[in-house]
């Protein structure tokens, strides 16, 4: 593993554990912040899943949503599925961002500078997850490694045609 990776890996992660413990610790406080968020989603949760019980309260959402950036900081952190743990930490971050820190609804100018600057971190840390997503450390790709697999079947079966068609030549050239 590259040094690069091996010291980013728990710099990113540090941010969501500390995240998700605060979200745990201090649940009710930020589920009165991420009531308009959690009230727009459980609809939409509830039609993809019409199953499922979903919960309704702020409060379980908030928690879940804790345990989660723990969990996936954890797997990053360890380098345990470091690409899916960085996807399901930047999933996490969307509804978190958008609960806690809408600076376009504050008044006080201070105030509206401060949840700017969290905001704006947020999508910076949003940007980082989704290069770290991508990251295939240098080994190819799923998308290149079937690309790849098809050059060569192509390549692979113009060599069998050719093949088939000199043999063919051959065997007709003993028949007559």
């Amino acid at each position: 593993m590259a040094v690069s990776r091996l010291l980013s890996r728990p710099l990113l992660g540090a941010f969501f554990v500390a995240s998700g413990i605060d979200s745990l610790r201090n649940a009710n406080a930020i589920a009165v912040e991420a009531k308009p968020v959690t009230d727009r989603f459980v609809p939409l949760v509830e039609r993809a899943a019409p199953g499922l019980p979903v919960p309704t309260e702020a409060v379980t959402w908030v928690r879940i949503n804790g345990a989660v950036q723990i969990l996936a900081a954890g797997a990053l952190v360890t380098g345990r599925a470091p690409r899916i743990a960085s996807g399901v930490l930047a999933a996490t971050l969307v509804p978190s961002t958008a609960a806690r820190y809408r600076f376009w609804e504050a008044g006080d100018p201070a105030r509206r500078r401060e949840l700017a600057t969290h905001f704006f971190k947020n999508v910076s840390l949003t940007g980082g997850l989704l290069i770290a997503a991508g990251d295939t450390e240098g080994k190819p790709g799923l998308a290149w490694r079937a690309r790849r697999a098809a050059k060569d079947a192509r390549r692979e079966a113009r060599h069998l045609a050719h093949s088939a068609k000199r043999e063919a030549k051959l065997v007709k050239a003993e028949l007559t």
